[in-house]
């Protein structure tokens, strides 16, 4: 009798810790959005470039290729989505360089964080894309002949381009792509919820059904 006493106050015990966490997964979840979910990390790594404020609920992940013509297409249509809604959208870009040849250039992308000039030079780079493709060919040299422009130390650049952590950087981004469906480029996530169908309304649509679920007036 005692033995089957104890067996069932362990199982409440058990039972108890088990709602308690449930109910604290629940209220960050509530409080944090997808970014409190399992696959998390998934979308947003801690060597992620990010633009909006911290506390923004709503965020934006884009798996971007400088040589893709869509994502400079969409570049200003993301800007003009965060500033119709102020402080609540935080962009997250991942790397997805799909054009044989624009690792090289995502690896200049990177090497320019770490001296923090990404955005000029990712910019830079879609507004003067015709520059350095060619019929979708990727011509890394020209696009090097570009990067003074935002001030950028080029020797140090060179460095940096070659350190392992760039690669790394690169390989997880590529990872986390292929782990979440991403064959083409741009690939936008909307917490966690990816753009389908492809498009600028519905990639708007998109963001103001978050913005409605997560401000609620």
């Amino acid at each position: 009798m005692k033995r089957l006493i104890f067996a069932v106050s362990c199982l409440v015990l058990i039972l108890g810790f088990v709602f308690a966490a449930s109910q604290f997964r629940e209220r960050r979840a509530e409080k944090l959005g997808f970014m409190a979910r399992e696959q998390a990390s998934t979308f947003v790594r801690p060597h992620s470039p990010v633009k909006g404020e911290e506390d923004a609920r709503v965020y934006l992940v884009e798996f971007t290729d400088p040589a893709c013509e869509t994502c400079a297409a969409f570049s200003p249509i993301v800007d003009r989505l965060m500033a119709i809604h102020p402080g609540r959208i935080r962009l997250v870009v991942r790397y997805a360089p799909f054009h044989q040849g624009s690792d090289r250039v995502v690896h200049m992308l990177e090497a320019a964080r770490m001296q923090g000039k990404f955005w000029e030079t990712l910019h830079l780079l879609y507004a003067n894309q015709a520059e350095w493709t060619q019929h979708h060919q990727v011509l890394p040299d020209r696009a090097w002949q570009l990067l003074p422009r935002v001030g950028l130390d080029m020797q140090r650049l060179v460095r940096d381009m070659e350190d392992p952590r760039v690669q790394a950087v690169v390989a997880q981004d590529l990872a986390d792509a292929e782990a979440l469906g991403v064959r083409k480029t741009p690939g936008f996530f909307v917490n966690g919820r990816p753009l389908e169908p492809f498009g600028v309304e519905p990639l708007a649509a998109l963001v103001q059904a978050e913005v409605d679920a997560v401000y609620p007036d």
